[in-house]
């Protein structure tokens, strides 16, 4: 970085005919501007560019490429290892790109690239409409769908890339173009999973399906002295289910929340959440079987709005939490990984460290594996995160640690099916590599080359132009 980098000169060449606003470390904003979801981020840009328009953002790169400085891009800032924050490069934030219109005739609607999941849900669901998105509703859409995007409706309606239908991106060379499958179909295909590799997404457009209002959710908890048999009984349900139902199953400490008996506030344990999308209720059968194989220590039966489902692990992740976290896939969820996950949980330390498991199949399975860039096996049935999370830094070190050797004990478990580039916190070349296989990720390699040449936008998943 040069010494003119930051000054009032080159910064007010750039803030004239701003729609935004442009901030320095020096300006008052600048620290709400640069506080990132992770708690454990501490870089600080020289430059943060809160675009308003496309030109804008086209206006904020060519003066990062002038200057010499690194380029982050920031949509809702939901980032393990903080790549929307170059230190002393120049991050460009979409924050202000927050509009959402909804076509309820077409099922369509149109979002700005700083929308975060909960503003996309509360203007779909005054139509009872719905887009698969993310388990936490202030993830940022932009960053969530890239990558795949999965959540409580992936097995209903496939990955949020599955429903992408457009996207306005602006380029490395500051150009702005419409990618879909009528207009720039290699630049579309490479953003239906490869990340921010390939430009800067200021509008998605999405289909969307009837969801809602209401859905019917239920939650059974077992301790973890009996987490290899409640993970069993899990796995066998969830093998099961019908597409009408979105699941998860999770080994973390039950939470100090109402609906959890003060007695058990804080133990240990293996919960299965399913929740029915329909109106007949489907979660009911696979819970009663569930019920009947192993006896929860506690439940939770409820009807609520769409909406209060994606936002009630929201206190899992709660912003500044200090994270670090890894994943993959499973072809199955074998007794043998199993044995491996209910034996390493009790060695976490922090009480908010957790291991979500994502159920796969349904819609996910139909898509093609060559038909979007998703990074992954559609043949996989289940995505493991093993997340590190703590209001207290000084416990981060030791489930950082917990994180990666259980990572490493569940790899002989995983086969080839690649990683989830969403839950990355280091992206490590090889590990980038085999999330997409050697055919797609030579795919993106030369897409990549075509509209980032010379690979401006890397602090991602990054994939090297060919």
């Amino acid at each position: 970085m040069t010494d003119t980098t930051t000054s009032t000169g080159t910064l007010d060449t750039l803030r004239a005919g701003f729609t935004g606003s442009v901030l320095a470390p020096a300006d008052d904003d600048y620290a709400t501007a640069r506080a990132p979801w992770n708690g454990a981020i501490a870089a600080r840009p020289a430059v943060i560019a809160r675009c308003a328009t496309p030109d804008d953002v086209g206006a904020a790169l060519a003066h990062a490429r002038r200057e010499g400085l690194e380029i982050g891009v920031r949509g809702g800032a939901h980032s393990y290892g903080g790549a929307p924050l170059p230190e002393g490069g120049l991050t460009v934030d979409l924050s202000l790109l927050r509009h959402v219109v909804v076509d309820p005739a077409a099922r369509r609607a149109r979002c700005g690239g700083g929308v975060t999941q909960g503003e996309l849900d509360a203007a779909t669901q005054q139509h009872g409409l719905a887009v698969t998105g993310g388990t936490i509703s202030h993830t940022g859409v932009g960053g969530l769908t890239l990558g795949g995007g999965m959540g409580w409706l992936t097995r209903r309606c496939g990955l949020a890339v599955d429903n992408l239908r457009s996207a306005q991106v602006v380029l490395a060379d500051g150009r702005c173009v419409r990618a879909a499958p009528d207009s720039h179909p290699d630049l579309f295909w490479a953003l239906t999973g490869g990340g921010g590799n390939f430009g800067v997404v200021t509008e998605f457009e999405f289909a969307l399906h009837p969801v809602g209002p209401i859905v019917h959710f239920g939650l059974l908890f077992w301790e973890i002295d009996r987490g290899a048999a409640a993970l069993r009984v899990a796995r066998d349900v969830a093998d099961a289910l019908p597409r009408d139902c979105g699941a998860l199953i999770a080994g973390f400490n039950a939470p100090p929340a109402p609906f959890v008996p003060e007695a058990h506030h804080h133990t240990l344990g293996i919960a299965l959440l399913i929740a029915g999308l329909s109106d007949a209720q489907p979660q009911a059968a696979p819970l009663a079987e569930a019920r009947a194989a192993l006896h929860p220590l506690f439940e939770v039966g409820t009807d609520m709005p769409y909406t209060a489902l994606q936002q009630i692990l929201d206190d899992a992740a709660p912003w500044g939490i200090h994270a670090y976290g890894k994943a993959l896939y499973l072809d199955e969820l074998s007794d043998a990984a199993i044995d491996v996950i209910a034996g390493r949980l009790p060695a976490k330390v922090s009480p908010m460290s957790l291991m979500p498991i994502f159920p796969l199949g349904g819609a996910f399975a139909d898509v093609a594996e060559d038909d979007t860039a998703f990074g992954g096996r559609r043949s996989a049935r289940y995505a493991v995160n093993i997340d590190a999370a703590t209001p207290d830094p000084r416990l981060l070190p030791a489930d950082r640690e917990w994180v990666r050797s259980t990572w490493d004990a569940l790899r002989p478990h995983a086969g080839d099916s690649g990683s989830y580039v969403n839950f990355m916190t280091e992206f490590e070349p090889d590990r980038v590599a085999a999330a997409y296989g050697p055919v797609k990720f030579a795919r993106l390699a030369a897409i990549k080359a075509s509209y980032d040449p010379d690979n401006v936008f890397h602090r991602n998943a990054n994939i090297p132009p060919a």
